[in-house]
C-alpha cells in the first residue's frame, strides 16, 4: 500500500467516525424534537421556515456542483468550463419544464431518482464494493424517505403530491389502491431488509449508523408532518453528512480550516440559489397560495437541481476511475 492509498484509508475511516457520532447525535435530535413538537403540538413549523431550512443548509451540499464540474472536464481535457455550466441550467431548466407539462411521471421519476440518491449518499461510505445489488440495495433503502411518510401520514402526503401541480385521477387511483390493500407495508419490509443486508454484509461496529438512520426516519415520520420531517432529515442528516465529506475532500488535514474554505466555497451558489428561489416563491405566489408555492419551490426545486447534481456525480465518479 503507497502513501497516497494510506492517506485515503486514514480519511475513510476518520469520516465513518464523524458520521457515527453525527447519526448518534442525530438519533437522539429526533427523538427529543419529535417528542417536543408532538407533545406540544400547537407549536406549528411552517412551511416558511422549512423552506429557509432548505435553502440555507439543504442546498449547501450541491452548491461545490461548480468545482466538480471543473474538475470533470479537467479529466475530459475541455477547456470550456462554460459548456458545464450552460448543460448545468439547461438540464435544471428542462427538468422544470417538463414538470409542469407531465408532472405525474416527473414525480414517479424523480421520487425513484431520489430515493437511489438519499439511499447511495447516506450510506456508499460504509460500502467496501461497488455491487450492481448494493446499487439495488441503496434505492431499497433510501426509499424509506419516501415511503415513511405515506405509511405514517397518507392523506398529507397526497396533499402535497396535490399541492406540486398532480392531478392525474389515475395516479391518486393506484395510490389509494397501495394504501387501502396495505402494500405499503411491503414496502418498507424490503427497505428494511435492504438496510438489514448492508448492516451484516462485511459487518463493523460502525455500520450501526444505518440502524440509527433508519429508526431516526421512523421516529421523525410518526412524530411530525411529511414537511417537517423531510426537513428535518435532508437539512441535518443527508445535506451534513455529504458536506463532511467535501470537507475533508477540501482539507483533510484541518478540520477547521475545510470549514471555512467549505463555507467560503459553497456561499456564491447558495445565495445564487436563494434569490432564485425567492423570486420564484413572488412570481408563484401571483397566483397560488403561500404555502402551496412553498411546496412548489421545495419539490420542483428540489427536482431540478437534483437531476443535474446526480448526472455530475456519475460522470465525475466513472471518469475519476
Amino acid at each position: 500500500m503507497d502513501i497516497f492509498e494510506a492517506n485515503i484509508l486514514v480519511m475513510g475511516n476518520i469520516i465513518k467516525k464523524i458520521n457515527l457520532n453525527h447519526s448518534f447525535i442525530f438519533f437522539l435530535f429526533s427523538n427529543i424534537f419529535s417528542l417536543v413538537i408532538f407533545k406540544f403540538y400547537n407549536l406549528n413549523i411552517s412551511s416558511l421556515i422549512c423552506l429557509l431550512l432548505i435553502l440555507i443548509i439543504g442546498v449547501s451540499h450541491g452548491s461545490l456542483d461548480h468545482e466538480k464540474g471543473k474538475k470533470l472536464f479537467e479529466i475530459l481535457k475541455i477547456k470550456e468550463i462554460s459548456i458545464f455550466y450552460l448543460s448545468y441550467v439547461l438540464i435544471a431548466i428542462s427538468v422544470i419544464v417538463i414538470w409542469t407539462l407531465l408532472p405525474s411521471i416527473s414525480l414517479i421519476i424523480f421520487l425513484m431518482v431520489a430515493s437511489y440518491h438519499f439511499g447511495k449518499e447516506d450510506t456508499q461510505f460504509l460500502i467496501n464494493k461497488i455491487s450492481f445489488v448494493n446499487q439495488l440495495l441503496f434505492f431499497f433503502k433510501g426509499s424509506l424517505i419516501i415511503l415513511a411518510p405515506m405509511f405514517f401520514n397518507f392523506e398529507d402526503t397526497v396533499f402535497i403530491f396535490k399541492f406540486i401541480l398532480v392531478d392525474n385521477e389515475l395516479f391518486y387511483l393506484t395510490l389509494s389502491f397501495i394504501e387501502t390493500k396495505n402494500i405499503l407495508p411491503v414496502f418498507i419490509t424490503l427497505s428494511t431488509l435492504a438496510s438489514i443486508y448492508l448492516i451484516f454484509e462485511d459487518f463493523n461496529f460502525k455500520k450501526i449508523i444505518i440502524f440509527l438512520d433508519y429508526i431516526s426516519i421512523l421516529i421523525l415520520n410518526y412524530f411530525l408532518s411529511p414537511l417537517v420531517a423531510f426537513t428535518i432529515y435532508f437539512c441535518f442528516l443527508h445535506s451534513v453528512r455529504h458536506s463532511i465529506t467535501l470537507i475533508y475532500e477540501i482539507d483533510g488535514q484541518n478540520l477547521s480550516n475545510g470549514i471555512k474554505k467549505f463555507i467560503k466555497k459553497a456561499l456564491p451558489l447558495t445565495i445564487l440559489t436563494i434569490i432564485l428561489a425567492l423570486i420564484g416563491l413572488y412570481l408563484l405566489n401571483n397566483n397560488y397560495d403561500l404555502h402551496s408555492s412553498i411546496l412548489k419551490i421545495i419539490f420542483i426545486g428540489l427536482a431540478s437541481l437534483t437531476f443535474p447534481h446526480i448526472l455530475l456525480e456519475y460522470f465525475l465518479e466513472k471518469y475519476e476511475k
